[in-house]
């Protein structure tokens, strides 16, 4: 048997888990249960049942002990247990788990923390993005991810002020939606709703996701290229913009780009708007994409500029002034920093400290440091993605574009000047920096 929580789900006939953790007690509670029927019409959510109304013809519902029972039935309390340790770590209190056994989904919500979204007067609780995994990914990987990405957007909540809600990560293993199947779109619908959550599209699920979502079952996915506010990738890549000019003002003496030798990581729905900033500034780049498509692309919307196109695999060894990474986390390591020729690494790209803890991460940025780069943990500038979704959240069809692209631009240079000068005065790193200042608001310490 394949080491997975759904497959104990599978195994038993059941289609939810959670997973609940208090940090404050290291204690664990655990819930499986079958909450609906195979055959449940998932493309009539909101309209033969909603969130509230769904209830299956034959329930089960386990409790702590039986569910600790299953696992251990079908050999995988160990793993089960590597589950527990992640989120330990990390101190994320709720694992929530939705399995569509016939659509071969494997939907989960890494809901770090709900401290921000109690009591904030809205429906939602946490926002954080929605991301698909292939289905024969490790579950492990799938679950550090997810994570590293819900711990990091709580952070970002506190940062992106004005944004009283938790933050979570939702990680799918699926094939690639199907748009046109509405099974598979309100099945996504009512998990995401099941979970309080407000999302939006993040890597390999497409902006119109969120249209087809608005359009036949819930509010609670945003930017979609119908929104008032559009995708999310233009203002997260103006945001991080910004954050770059503050760090160059910071280290040269000139918030000015031009001359400068970038190397940007992934040109998708965030780095290919933010390489076109930089060379609208002047800079020279060197890209790279895992999609040859993608890079085409860019060359054919900027004939002539001064672009350097290499190997995903080779762009960590190139020699540049700025590493913007714009895909993938997990990029960076105890191995491969002592070898890296950057001054500056700052990107729109989450968690790029291959790291499953706060302090893990702190150890990181200290080594990169020790070799000269300035770095300045992610969610501290990468927060126009949540300032969109809260900002459609907010205001729906009444949602400017304007509005936010001024509060990204402000709060995106004003934090990031605070936080290297606060940091070169207390002699720690951005990044640990960053950390002291959000750990009270959201762990109460």
């Amino acid at each position: 048997m394949r080491e997975s929580v759904f497959e104990v789900l599978r195994a038993e006939g059941l289609n939810r888990l959670r997973i609940h953790y208090d940090w404050r007690r290291d204690a664990f509670s655990l819930y499986a249960a079958r909450e609906w029927d195979a055959d449940t019409p998932f493309g009539k959510y909101n309209a033969a049942f909603t969130a509230w109304t769904l209830c299956p013809s034959d329930g089960r519902y386990l409790n702590h002990a039986e569910t600790e029972a299953a696992f251990e039935r079908h050999g995988m309390s160990a793993h089960l247990g590597r589950v527990k340790e992640l989120m330990r770590k990390g101190r994320h209190i709720l694992l929530d788990c939705y399995f569509h056994e016939k659509l071969d989904i494997r939907f989960v919500n890494h809901i770090h923390s709900d401290r921000r979204g109690v009591n904030n007067r809205r429906s939602s609780l946490v926002m954080g993005g929605i991301r698909r995994h292939e289905p024969g990914e490790d579950e492990i990987e799938v679950f550090v991810d997810g994570m590293n990405l819900g711990r990091g957007m709580t952070f970002a909540m506190v940062v992106a002020a004005g944004v009283p809600m938790g933050g979570c990560k939702t990680t799918v293993q699926m094939v690639p939606v199907d748009l046109g199947n509405l099974d598979q779109v309100g099945f996504l619908a009512y998990a995401t709703d099941r979970t309080r959550n407000t999302a939006g599209p993040d890597m390999n699920f497409p902006p119109d996701l969120a249209d087809v979502v608005n359009e036949h079952f819930s509010l609670h996915i945003l930017g979609g290229r119908k929104g008032p506010v559009g995708p999310t990738g233009t203002p997260t890549a103006f945001g991080v913009y910004m954050a770059v000019k503050q760090a160059a003002r910071f280290l040269w003496g000139s918030e000015s780009l031009e001359g400068k030798t970038i190397a940007v990581q992934g040109l998708g729905a965030v780095g290919f708007h933010l390489a076109g900033l930089y060379l609208k500034e002047g800079a020279r780049l060197i890209v790279c994409d895992r999609e040859p498509a993608a890079v085409d692309a860019f060359l054919k919307a900027h004939p002539g500029a001064p672009i350097q196109v290499v190997d995903p695999g080779e762009i960590l060894g190139v020699e540049a002034d700025v590493l913007s990474p714009a895909a993938a986390g997990g990029i960076l390591t105890e191995e491969n920093i002592p070898g890296l020729r950057f001054k500056l690494i700052m990107g729109g790209a989450n968690n790029v400290l291959r790291a499953s803890s706060q302090e893990e991460e702190c150890a990181l940025a200290r080594l990169l440091a020790k070799h000269g780069i300035l770095y300045q943990v992610d969610w501290w500038h990468n927060v126009a993605g949540v300032m969109a979704g809260y900002e459609e959240y907010v205001y729906q069809r009444e949602a400017s574009v304007d509005r936010l692209m001024e509060k990204v631009g402000k709060l995106c240079t004003e934090t990031t000047w605070e936080n290297l000068n606060e940091a070169r005065r207390e002699g720690i790193t951005p990044t640990e920096r960053a950390y002291r200042v959000v750990e009270r608001e959201v762990y109460g310490e």
